[in-house]
């Protein structure tokens, strides 16, 4: 039975960003169990630990604000918790905080709103092309845009999505920092194609993910 949830802050870095989304959650039941973590498991043949991420990232991108939700069978002060669970976590994942929330919030996927990225462009961009783009794009009251995968396309407006977007001019290169709601095709990759860049050359990098306002503010370490 779930007698608490906690969220996990973590960054998922260099090391791991080619793996998938089940991989990733894979890492984190071994990590848990390991770790011997009162975690609670699904009913059924094949059970598995109950726990969710917010939202998944794309394989060969990077994050430092995402977020788990664990949920166990047995109450654990935060702080003891991320203790016991850093000591079995793989290299390239990093628990930056864990905070205690009601059981009785919405699914951690449901609350998500917003995301914020920094997508580094090809190198040798140049950094005034890239302003001049960007400012032609959020000039734009629309911009319509069809995503294909597999059999299956979708239609949407681009720029809808686009709650900001600057040009950044860092030692890596150049890069776009969005802020895009959390929909079907809000992501940075499509963004930098409708600039007009390879995004076969362009590094993605999660910064942060937003969720609904709750009533009660999360408390932990």
């Amino acid at each position: 039975m779930k007698v608490q949830r906690l969220r996990v802050t973590f960054a998922r870095g260099e090391l791991l960003r080619y793996i998938t989304h089940l991989d990733l959650m894979r890492a984190w039941e071994r990590a848990l169990k390991r770790a011997a973590l009162p975690v609670t498991f699904s009913e059924g043949f094949t059970r598995h630990a109950q726990i969710a991420l917010a939202a998944p990232l794309p394989v060969g991108a990077t994050g430092e604000g995402e977020l788990m939700d664990v949920f166990l069978e047995a109450a654990l002060a935060p702080e003891e918790f991320a203790r016991r669970l850093r000591a079995q976590t793989p290299p390239g994942l990093e628990i930056r905080s864990v905070d205690e929330v009601p059981l009785a919030l919405p699914s951690l996927q449901s609350l998500v709103r917003q995301w914020a990225w920094r997508a580094t462009l090809p190198a040798g961009s140049d950094p005034a092309e890239a302003r001049a783009r960007v400012a032609d794009f959020l000039a734009q009251s629309t911009f319509p845009w069809e995503q294909r995968r597999e059999k299956e396309t979708k239609r949407y407006d681009l720029r809808a999505l686009v709650l900001d977007l600057q040009v950044e001019e860092t030692a890596a290169g150049v890069a776009l920092l969005s802020r895009l709601k959390a929909e079907a095709g809000g992501r940075p990759e499509q963004i930098a194609a409708a600039l007009g860049y390879d995004t076969q050359q362009v590094r993605v990098h999660r910064l942060a993910i937003t969720l609904a306002q709750q009533d009660q503010a999360p408390t932990g370490v």
